[in-house]
């Protein structure tokens, strides 16, 4: 009987360690708090856009719509194509909190073929949130040439 309550009374003790230890861990660690982030902030609606398929010679243009999410102005301070086929137009004042502006990017449709390209953004906000690498894919489609109809003057209807 007594290894019977000896071994209770261990088994009690342990518990007791057990949880004044859990409940310390507990207390020492903080809650987690809402960081708000301040600072400029930009968030696009896509990263990517899809030109699809398309015939030679269509609109180029494509459009990245972004908002500043952030606390202050944004500034972007650049915005490089990844090749001399891609151009970028963007806005040149500053984004204020809250609002919309647009990225409007340009490639050559008279490629013919499939690309995918990038737009490197360079903006004003903290680390490395100041750098956001956009893409544009697509393919571009040989558009059909036009027959040729014979004439007098090409010489077909010579006999």
């Amino acid at each position: 009987m007594k290894k019977l309550f000896l071994a209770f009374a261990l088994l009690l003790a342990a518990a007791v360690v057990v949880q004044a230890q859990t409940s310390t861990t507990a207390a020492k660690v903080p809650a987690k708090e809402t960081v708000k982030k301040t600072g400029p902030q930009m968030a696009f609606e896509t990263e990517t856009v899809d030109y699809g398929k398309i015939k030679q010679g269509s609109d180029p243009f494509r459009v990245f719509k972004f908002k500043n999410e952030g606390t202050e102005p944004l500034v972007i301070t650049g915005a490089r194509g990844s090749c001399g086929c891609t151009v970028t137009t963007y806005p040149q004042e500053p984004i204020q909190p809250g609002k919309t502006a647009e990225i409007k990017v340009r490639y050559d449709t008279q490629r013919i073929g499939g690309f995918t390209k990038t737009v490197t953004i360079t903006t004003n906000e903290a680390g490395e949130s100041a750098t956001h690498i956009l893409t544009i894919k697509g393919d571009v489609m040989q558009a059909a040439e036009k027959e040729s109809v014979p004439t007098k003057e090409s010489g077909i209807f010579n006999n």
